[in-house]
């Protein structure tokens, strides 16, 4: 480990003034989100000495009866936060030096002249008055070269994303045909029906309410009268489109055998007694294998370019982190020397996150 580094990956190193130019970059971008203005304190270890001195003095008064807090606290607070820059940056700076990496031995090429061309395009709609630019900049910490690293960055991981996924976008007949053969039903629509209902408490009060509907009045009126149905008895006792196997089983058994237009009941139920005619019905069907074609096959490419990424980024992860050493006192968890622990749930070194502006979309 070359004296001058923080991180040795390969045969390459990333030095310690580099490491503390993105920490720089990191708090400014932290505090600006708070609304704080001036140059960002960055809390400084082991000793955290200035950090303390600044949480004591801003410190709200406590609450009558609760103690000040100590030292300790406070040196707690500021390891914490030191340590959350520190992890941010690291993981940045180690992601980037990976994809970098990777992007060479699959011979993922990127010119300088096409870095600035998408680095012009962006500053252009962020920051179209070269005044705004610079007051970016010094706001910021950030260097242009900064904004430049980024965008290479970020455009080799999506090109080395599309050369991991050639191929992957090819699906045959046969395998959408044998989807489709073992998943029909997510291809098919059922039966549905429309009901009229009256819910009733007792049973005389449901016989009482088919009387009336056989005797000619309307399910408004019945269901306005007897029904306990909040959802339905001002309506008319109306469930429309109702599929099979939604309602509770004695009324989904009685209403999916039913004739149209006949009134049934009363059918007990847990929620009491229904009355009920079927008003209309609107068949099942099914989309044929001509129908489903488009969606099957999008899914099909959907799921074998997931699984082509997972496959990479499981060796793209043990294969660099095998390759990256840390010094003690950054050491994260992508470094090869860090302490074991349950494997994350990563999706690829491009999504790890860095500090970045909120005003500029030149940044990864």
């Amino acid at each position: 480990m070359p004296g001058n580094a923080v991180v040795k990956i390969g045969s390459d190193a990333i030095k310690t003034s580099e490491f503390d130019h993105w920490l720089q970059v990191a708090a400014t971008t932290q505090q600006q989100q708070t609304g704080a203005v001036g140059k960002a304190a960055i809390p400084q270890p082991p000793e955290f000495t200035s950090c303390i001195a600044t949480k004591k003095k801003t410190a709200a008064k406590p609450a009558k009866g609760q103690p000040k807090p100590t030292d300790a606290t406070y040196k707690a607070q500021c390891k914490q936060e030191y340590e959350s820059l520190r992890d941010s940056v690291m993981q940045f700076l180690i992601s980037s030096a990976w994809i970098e990496g990777e992007s060479h031995d699959k011979g993922v090429k990127l010119s300088d002249a096409d870095v600035k061309k998408e680095f012009d395009k962006q500053r252009q709609q962020s920051f179209p008055k070269d005044k705004d630019y610079a007051a970016f900049l010094k706001s910021s910490g950030y260097v242009q070269e900064d904004l430049l690293y980024r965008i290479k960055v970020q455009n080799l991981s999506q090109k080395l994303r599309t050369k991991i996924l050639e191929g992957t976008d090819k699906v045959t007949d046969a395998q959408i045909a044998d989807y489709y053969n073992k998943n029909k039903s997510r291809f098919a629509q059922p039966e549905k029906r429309d009901l009229r209902i009256v819910l009733t408490k007792t049973e005389a009060q449901a016989k009482k309410a088919k009387s009336a509907l056989d005797g000619g009045q309307s399910f408004k009126t019945v269901a306005a009268k007897y029904s306990i149905d909040q959802g339905t008895r001002d309506n008319g006792g109306l469930l429309a489109a109702v599929p099979k196997g939604q309602q509770e089983k004695a009324l989904d058994d009685a209403t999916f055998t039913a004739s149209k237009g006949k009134i049934e009941g009363p059918v007990k139920t847990q929620f009491g007694y229904y009355v009920f005619e079927v008003a209309k019905i609107t068949p099942g069907s099914q989309q044929t294998l001509d129908q489903s074609k488009a969606s099957i096959k999008q899914l099909l490419v959907s799921q074998q370019q997931q699984k082509k990424l997972d496959a990479f980024v499981k060796d793209f992860q043990k294969k660099w982190k095998d390759r990256t050493d840390c010094r003690k006192g950054y050491v994260t968890d992508d470094c090869k020397n860090a302490p074991k622990k349950a494997a994350t749930t990563a999706t690829g070194a491009s999504d790890a996150p860095a500090p970045a502006p909120a005003q500029t979309t030149t940044t990864k």
